[in-house]
């Protein structure tokens, strides 16, 4: 009953937040003709990985939370991890506690969770911030620029082509294995 109350919550905070991102000339300017494989990130481990190494490969970049009504998301990002890895497909987990608060743990406790409750072997990255404002992580200030969409909550989905060049905003409701994200990354996978 717990959960039910919560992914309620969540849904109805989901409609009533904005996702959009700043587009004034200012920002736009600092994004101009960069790419999500010039950026590094911390991954949960503490280690910078510098995306770069990705060039080539579609991303898929979600922003996740363990105490979230669409948690078990994870499991349906695991599947496309399995799924799609071998063809070049790479997901990276963002933990963001900025919604609610339900990214409360420590790098350690998410690993654990993620690992134990949904088999977890993509690459998590460190908590980050991912709205608008001082604290946002750069590839969330990039990825909104291009799309002109931030998270509007948990598990919002970033789909970056291999070559850096196109970025696909799908919200949080988006099933990880639902026609449309799946169909996406195919017609991502077949440009490689």
């Amino acid at each position: 009953m717990f959960q039910l109350l919560i992914l309620l919550t969540c849904l109805l905070l989901v409609s009533a937040c904005s996702s959009a991102a700043p587009q004034d000339a200012k920002t736009l300017a600092a994004w101009e003709g960069v790419s999500l494989f010039e950026l590094e990130a911390a991954t949960l481990a503490g280690d910078t990985l510098d995306l770069s190494a990705f060039r080539g490969k579609p991303v898929l970049v979600v922003n996740t939370a363990s105490e979230c009504g669409l948690t078990p998301q994870y499991e349906g990002l695991q599947q496309l991890h399995e799924t799609y890895a071998e063809r070049g497909l790479v997901v990276l987990g963002f933990p963001c506690n900025q919604f609610l608060g339900q990214e409360p743990g420590s790098p350690e406790q998410i690993a654990t969770f993620c690992r134990e409750n949904y088999g977890v072997t993509f690459q998590m990255m460190d908590k980050v911030e991912v709205n608008a404002g001082e604290g946002q992580h750069p590839v969330y200030g990039l990825l909104g620029t291009r799309t002109g969409s931030l998270p509007d909550w948990n598990f919002a989905k970033y789909l970056v082509s291999p070559d850096g060049e196109t970025v696909q905003f799908f919200g949080a409701r988006t099933d990880p294995l639902g026609d449309e994200l799946t169909a996406a990354i195919e017609a991502e996978l077949a440009r490689i």
